[in-house]
């Protein structure tokens, strides 16, 4: 933790600043959570001890709630759940993920104090809760929680007054971190990460965040100099300034006065008209269709949601026919409907459509995103693995080395989608030398192997863009 310090951030109250230069990649420090557990939505479908999500879970034979992978991971979490399970028990039914975070976030603070290592840099009661800046909404939901906490909490445990259990609630609601599964792609769970939360936020950060074998690495994405401020963004930058000026003071009660939103950085790209030889699409005509996309992506929504992927795929080519020749390949609502066609048509294994979708999302992405952003990276990755799927194995090799350019620096060399982005690189890297040597023998080969064993069935497509890192209420 040497290479951190604490600070007070003109603006933004107490922060980190580098206490050396630092270059991309550079981790700064490892933290494990001081305390996390599982969505209630996940709740039967994801190991409570390792958030790995598993097909068939050894179910906690007392309480009838907790969810193991096998008995390692029963013995592993039972320091935490011991205490838990007789209270769920007594309380006759599970409370929501709130209240169960704040009742392990107590027993672990009444048993080891705020501070529980030499390497955290702030105590719990020192975290911002923001209780005094939450909506009305968020004031009866917070007084719910309090009351539920108040009916969970053992008798026999020590006592907490309404006024630490709101402390604690309402750090969680603006400083709980996802906790994700084992291939860091899905929110499985909240975590409170103390030396996380004094990181403070910028659109265009220096640093990045990632969950990795459970607990979080703070990595640089380039060089970084002595006494500089760390950061690192709350939101997905691939939204105007003015949305993520909203979401910020919505989600996290602070007025976002970074570089980009101050100016507006790239806003411009990110709302262009197409150039057509050298002459701009006229204005209102950009305007007529972005007003249409913005219709047709809502429409999309709504579709994905059903699990009507056919239908998404026809309410996609039916906006993007409009968008052609219209809007610039920047323009954020083509991006996302490129985005959700090339993972429908993965889905659905039209490989070969979706890897032009997905090529196009990502020129676009490179013109918007920091080189090393991790939601470009892993777009870079889809794209690459969509191309060799379809037996584009240049461009997809092409695009896999690029991505793993990205993802080593964001991710590094022993995070499990770098060490599967390895393993293809090398695959892709002996197919294409077989390529080059021959290549009507290598689509004789690659065809051999597809009838043998068929592609395998890819994930459901999510809503376009990586979740957000910082939890959201």
């Amino acid at each position: 933790m040497d290479i951190v310090e604490v600070f007070e951030s003109e603006g933004k109250g107490r922060g980190l600043r580098a206490t050396r230069e630092l270059w991309a990649g550079d981790v700064l420090f490892v933290e494990a959570s001081y305390a996390a557990v599982v969505f209630d939505s996940m709740a039967a479908n994801v190991c409570h001890s390792c958030f790995r999500r598993q097909q068939k879970l050894q179910r906690c034979g007392s309480c009838k709630f907790a969810q193991y992978c096998d008995r390692t991971c029963q013995r592993a979490g039972w320091e935490e759940h011991k205490i838990e399970c007789p209270a769920i028990k007594a309380y006759a039914k599970v409370p929501n993920e709130n209240v169960r975070l704040a009742a392990r976030i107590f027993w672990r603070q009444d048993k080891e104090g705020g501070i529980v290592s030499d390497h955290q840099l702030t105590s719990l009661d020192d975290l911002e809760n923001h209780i005094s800046e939450m909506p009305e909404d968020d004031l009866q939901q917070l007084k719910i929680d309090i009351h539920n906490f108040l009916d969970y909490w053992p008798r026999n445990s020590k006592p907490h007054n309404v006024d630490s259990i709101s402390h604690v609630i309402g750090v969680i609601n603006c400083n709980g971190f996802t906790v994700s599964d084992q291939r860091g792609l899905t929110a499985v769970g909240v975590g409170l990460f103390p030396n996380l939360c004094l990181v403070n936020h910028d659109c265009w950060p220096n640093c990045t965040v990632v969950l990795n074998h459970g607990k979080v690495e703070l990595r640089s994405l380039g060089n970084v100099k002595l006494g500089e401020e760390i950061t690192v963004s709350y939101v997905d930058y691939l939204n105007l300034s003015r949305e993520r000026k909203h979401l910020l003071k919505e989600q996290y009660f602070f007025d976002c006065t970074c570089d980009h939103c101050t100016h507006g950085t790239k806003d411009d790209l990110k709302m262009a008209g197409a150039v057509l030889e050298g002459v701009p699409v006229p204005e209102e005509q950009v305007k007529e269709v972005t007003e249409y996309s913005f219709e047709m992506l809502q429409k999309r929504e709504a579709a994905r949601m059903a699990g009507n992927y056919h239908e998404v795929v026809k309410i996609c080519r039916e906006c993007l026919k409009k968008q052609e020749n219209v809007l610039a390949n920047t323009h954020l609502y083509q991006l996302r409907m490129w985005s959700t066609l090339s993972e429908t048509l993965s889905y659905l294994q039209y490989f070969g459509e979706a890897a032009e979708y997905s090529r196009k999302m990502v020129e676009g992405y490179q013109k918007l995103y920091h080189p090393n952003n991790a939601a470009l990276g892993m777009a870079t990755m889809r794209a690459g693995v969509t191309h060799w799927q379809a037996g584009f194995i240049e461009i997809g090799h092409g695009m896999i080395c690029k991505a793993f350019a990205i993802l080593m620096v964001t991710h590094g060399s022993t995070h499990p989608i770098t060490k599967d982005l390895q393993a293809m690189l090398q695959q892709t890297e002996m197919e294409l030398r077989m390529f080059k040597q021959n290549e009507f023998i290598y689509h004789q080969m690659r065809e051999a192997a597809l009838k043998n064993q068929p592609a395998s069935m890819q994930n459901e497509p999510m809503a376009e863009g990586i979740k957000n890192l910082f939890r959201r209420k």
